[in-house]
Formats: C-alpha cells, sequence, structure tokens
C-alpha cells in the first residue's frame, strides 16, 4: 500500500505526462500509460497470475464487470490473433472493463500473431494502462480485497480526479449483481467446431452418439469444443430459457457454463430450472459458475471471496482420484463448503485455501467442478471430467 502511495504522489513522470489512471474508489491515484482504446471504464481489479493466455483470458466472459492487472510483467510478446478468442458472442460488451500492466507491449514475435495486442485491445475497445507497479497492486488486493475502481485513459493528460473518484464510489459491489444478460447468447444454437491441430487448425463433428443442451451463462468456446470432440451433438440454449424449452429437446446430459457475477443473483431464475433438470435425473455438469448454480439447486449456498482465484497455476486436490492438479481458475465467488447438504459430495478442494472446488451428488447423477478443465494449463490433466460426463451420459442412455 505504502508503495502505491509513493508511485502515486512521488511518481516523477513530469516528462512524458501521465496518459493514463486507475483510480481506485477508497481515492488512491495510480498514474500509468494508456494504450489501447481511450475514455474511462468501472469495474472491480482483480489479479491474475497466468503468464501465459492473456488473449484467452481477455475474452473469457466469465471476467465481465472487472478490471484484469497481470502479475507478469511481459504481456503482449507473442501478440493476438484469431484462433485464441474464449468468446462466443461476438456482439456483446467487453468481456473486461480493463486491463493494467507493468511493461510496455512489446513488438510480437510469434509465428501466430496477426495484430499487435495494443491494436486489439483498441479493436475490442478496453481501457490499457502500463507502467504501474502491478506486485504492489496485487499485494494490496490480497490485504484489503479486490477493491472498485476506474480505469481511465486521455492521450492529452487530462483528468478530473474528484470526477473520477466519485464515479469509482459508485459502482455498486459485484454482492447481488447478475452479470449473465451481458455477456450469455439471447439465441439457441447448434455447436459442431472441435479441438485445435497444428496444421490443421480447428476440426469439425463427424459423428454424434449423443445430445448435450449447453445452459450459456457466458460459455466459453473450448468448453463446447471438447464437447463436440467427443461425438457430442451440441445445443446452446440461453440462460433464461425454461426447464420445458431444454425438455423439448431431449437431451441426453446437460451443461452449465461458466460466467460473471453473483451465483445468487443468477439463481433467481437458473436455480428452478436446474432443480427441473435433476428431478428428471438427467446427466449434468457445470463449471464456473455453472458448479455453483449446481450447489445452489442443491440448497448450499455461495459466498463474495477475499480476492478471488485468478490464475493458470492453482493446485487442486482431486478426491475421486487422490490426485493433485494445476489448473486455471476465474472466480470471486465461491461454494460455501459447510453449507452443502449430506447428498452433496465435496469431490475437490483448493489446496491454496481449502475452499470447495468440486461437488458429486450421490442420488442423481449430477456433479460439478469450479476450476476450468477446457483452459488446459496441465495442459490437459483435467480432461477426464469431460470424458467422466460423457461416460455418465451413456451409462444413463444405456440404463
Amino acid at each position: 500500500m505504502a508503495q502505491l502511495q509513493d508511485q502515486a504522489r512521488h511518481s516523477g513522470w513530469e516528462e512524458p505526462r501521465a496518459t493514463a489512471l486507475l483510480v481506485l474508489a477508497n481515492g488512491l491515484v495510480l498514474e500509468g500509460f494508456g494504450l489501447g482504446a481511450e475514455g474511462e471504464a468501472v469495474g472491480e481489479v482483480c489479479f491474475n497470475t497466468a503468464m501465459t493466455g492473456y488473449e484467452e483470458i481477455l475474452t473469457d466472459p466469465s471476467y465481465a464487470g472487472q478490471i484484469i492487472t497481470f502479475t507478469f510483467p511481459h504481456i503482449g510478446n507473442v501478440g493476438t490473433n484469431e484462433d485464441d478468442i474464449e468468446t462466443v458472442n461476438m456482439a456483446s460488451a467487453s468481456e473486461v472493463r480493463g486491463v493494467v500492466l507493468h511493461a510496455d507491449i512489446t513488438t510480437p514475435s510469434n509465428w501466430r500473431a496477426v495484430k499487435h495486442l495494443d491494436a486489439w485491445l483498441k479493436a475490442r475497445n478496453i481501457i490499457g494502462l502500463s507502467g504501474l507497479d502491478t506486485r504492489a497492486l496485487t499485494a494490496l488486493i490480497r490485504e484489503q480485497g479486490m477493491p472498485n475502481a476506474i480505469i481511465a485513459h486521455h492521450p492529452d493528460g487530462k483528468f478530473n480526479i474528484p470526477a473520477l473518484i466519485e464515479k469509482a464510489k459508485a459502482l455498486p459491489s459485484m454482492d447481488g449483481l447478475d452479470l449473465v444478460p451481458l455477456v450469455g447468447s439471447s439465441q439457441r444454437y447448434d455447436w459442431a467446431e472441435t479441438t485445435w491441430k497444428l496444421g490443421a487448425g480447428y476440426g469439425t463433428r463427424d459423428a454424434e452418439h449423443c445430445h448435450i443442451v449447453a445452459i450459456d451463462y457466458g460459455i466459453k468456446r473450448n468448453i463446447l469444443r471438447l464437447l463436440a470432440h467427443r461425438g457430442c451433438k451440441v445445443t446452446v440454449v440461453p440462460a433464461t430459457a425454461t426447464a420445458d424449452e431444454i425438455f423439448a429437446l431431449k437431451p441426453d446430459g446437460v451443461f452449465l457454463s461458466n460466467g460473471p457475477g453473483d451465483p445468487a443473483a443468477t439463481g433467481a431464475y437458473s436455480v428452478p430450472v436446474i432443480k427441473a433438470i435433476l428431478d428428471k435425473q438427467i446427466p449434468t455438469f457445470g463449471i464456473c459458475l455453472g458448479h455453483q448454480m449446481l450447489a445452489l439447486a442443491v440448497g448450499a449456498k455461495t459466498l463474495k471471496m477475499h480476492q478471488g482465484h485468478h490464475g493458470a497455476n492453482h493446485p487442486v486436490k482431486d478426491f475421486t482420484t487422490n490426485k493433485v492438479e494445476i489448473v486455471s481458475m476465474n472466480h470471486g465467488f465461491a461454494v460455501d463448503r459447510d453449507s452443502l447438504p449430506a447428498h452433496a459430495k465435496e469431490t475437490h478442494i483448493s489446496l491454496f485455501d481449502g475452499t470447495n472446488c468440486g461437488l458429486a451428488l450421490t442420488d442423481r447423477p449430477a456433479f460439478s467442478v469450479q476450476h476450468h478443465p477446457e483452459a488446459s494449463p496441465g495442459p490437459q490433466d483435467s480432461h477426464y471430467l469431460f470424458d467422466r460426463f460423457i461416460d455418465l451420459v451413456k451409462s444413463k442412455k444405456t440404463a
């Protein structure tokens, strides 16, 4: 905190003049150099510890309403491309509100790069800032929690700081916010694209043995690819789809996707649908927000986390295999493990803080995990979860 205050008050950046600010709701003003889009955006500030995959992170719909600061100093060095985008709903607002970097973006040095990160941020209307001590900002978040803030980029270096502070203060807490409508689809659609291979790109499903209906709370492309890769016909429905609309599709299994915001707020309309699905004994698999939705549907509670889990280096213990996996995580809420009912068995925990990271129902064919097995930080340590889901679907069909 003291280091950030010293940087903010005694930065010595008279020449060149700061062209971007990160203004926290507590009044702390941090100076930097603007990149990406110009303007102002408010959001909750979180830190991400991943060293790679910044394009996937910046297009993850689960980050809606947040400003990401990367702890790794060199972001942008491999450029951007069209293959690594994770959002499906390209017409939605930007997944993230802003990005904070330590070092300037370098010239791309990767054969897959088609655009400089700065130009890519401009095209997606994401405001960026570099030149900040991101380790000190991370330490502040660890001590005080994820603050609300406003990120501002004005090339002329002119800012109305009192007004910016008031805007940051006016931003509501993530508690109680349903952000799924900002990123989820509004129409039903089918998905057939499969996983990427070197020299071939993405493939197309050529056979199908089961029908999976995926409820879209802000779904990521690679989740859909991994389902299609396993021979699933995949139909994606909006988060507002009713139980009757889902049953009319005659699914062999239902997938509950990742997404942003407070799960309790989304659960106001999603939990009754999930309860109806469980009552039909339809095999169900949830990831991230989908995990929290499943927990709420069986009577558990969710809690706002102090600093959240955001990164690609999180150790998780799987009690079903007795193995430790290195996983990708992105969530600011967690399932209250003490509120899990007797028929919801805890299957995974975080080895960082002991929070719940997975559950399986003993009386229904349903399970879920908090982390992102499709994000491949292992790189494929957790892909077995998709196989487990398909096995559950096949077993139910056979029965």
